[in-house]
């Protein structure tokens, strides 16, 4: 469930953001935020004290506790998510330009090369960044993030039929960073699938896409 994502341009300019960075960015070959893999490094926007600025945490809330990265969180009912849920502090937006699924299916591409499965990529069209709602907590590692899912739309479910991310109109980043548990159960809701748009698949280990 969506392991891949990206997120391409510059924070300063997105959603009319101030440049003000809780935590320093990493100044390392490694840290590359247009690109979101399992905990790897990637910008998020959360709110401290009055103020609402950018992050720099790891795509695994749990910080390489458990033997997978935790980079999706579905069932916020459950005490732990429930305990992050609750407290206005501890969520976050992610912003992304797409995210990955891959095809249920292998994919025989004819070049004498095993089959494999094609990456699909999902945006949205009339927000060429657009906000996934999240969670964030300090860990022993350094603060991580993870992406909250619910059910998938018509164009996300023939691809991954079980969940995808929930992604937030812009009207709904405040509810979503200040408003009640409650308030945010109700906007984890599948995105309108006419408002996005799907390409793929595609095999960037490969030399053949459609």
């Amino acid at each position: 469930m969506c392991n891949r994502a990206r997120m391409k341009g510059e924070i300063e300019t997105i959603w009319g953001s101030v440049a003000e960075l809780f935590s320093e960015a990493p100044r390392d070959n490694r840290f590359d935020p247009q690109e979101l893999r399992p905990r790897g490094r990637a910008y998020v926007m959360r709110e401290q004290g009055n103020m609402f600025g950018w992050d720099v945490m790891s795509w695994d809330v749990l910080g390489g506790k458990a033997a997978w990265p935790m980079t999706n969180v579905r069932n916020l009912a459950l005490p732990q998510w429930r305990r992050l849920a609750e407290r206005p502090e501890n969520r976050c937006v992610v912003p992304l330009t797409e995210f990955c699924e891959f095809t249920p299916d292998k994919h025989d591409l004819g070049d004498s090369k095993p089959p494999l499965k094609g990456e699909m990529w999902f945006s949205v069209i009339d927000q060429p960044v657009f906000a996934v709602a999240g969670f964030w907590q300090a860990t022993e590692s350094g603060n991580g993030f993870a992406m909250v899912t619910c059910d998938a739309n018509s164009l996300v479910r023939p691809i991954h039929p079980k969940a995808m991310v929930t992604i937030l109109d812009p009207s709904d980043v405040d509810v979503w960073l200040r408003g009640s548990y409650d308030e945010v159960r109700s906007l984890q809701r599948p995105f309108d699938p006419a408002r996005m748009a799907v390409r793929g698949p595609v095999f960037p280990t490969r030399e053949k896409q459609s």
